[in-house]
């Protein structure tokens, strides 16, 4: 009978220990270094509403994003130009919501996901 604290054995039988890796081809090369110069994802900044709106305004349509939490108001004039450059429309800051002329809420949604917002569709 063997002594179970002998340094010799192992725990459990390895059904691998008898393979030789000769003649198998050499595994893929290792990954060089790269500099990664992408800027991690932010953190989720928190939920913001967008809404289309027609009500006082003479029947235009406006798209408006609201619930800004943490959000100084620069960073939402930043946001804003964003918005109106990539929508091709005009836009304000009132009240410390963003207002785009149009119904824009795709093209808005996708500039608040990629700033870290998550940008839900409330209202009509």
């Amino acid at each position: 009978m063997s002594d179970p604290s002998s340094s010799d054995e192992t725990f459990g039988n390895n059904p691998f220990a008898k393979l030789s890796s000769a003649g198998l081809p050499s595994g893929p090369p290792a990954p060089a270094a790269t500099k990664v110069t992408a800027e991690p994802p932010r953190k989720n900044r928190g939920r913001v509403d967008i809404i289309r709106n027609t009500a006082g305004r003479g029947g235009k349509t406006v798209t408006v994003v609201t619930n800004f939490v943490g959000i100084g108001l620069p960073e939402k004039e930043k946001l804003a130009k964003e918005m109106q450059k990539a929508c091709g429309t005009g836009g304000t800051v009132k009240d410390g919501r963003i207002e785009i002329q149009g119904n824009k809420r795709e093209e808005v949604a996708r500039i608040l996901t990629r700033a870290g917002f998550r940008p839900v569709f409330a209202g009509g």
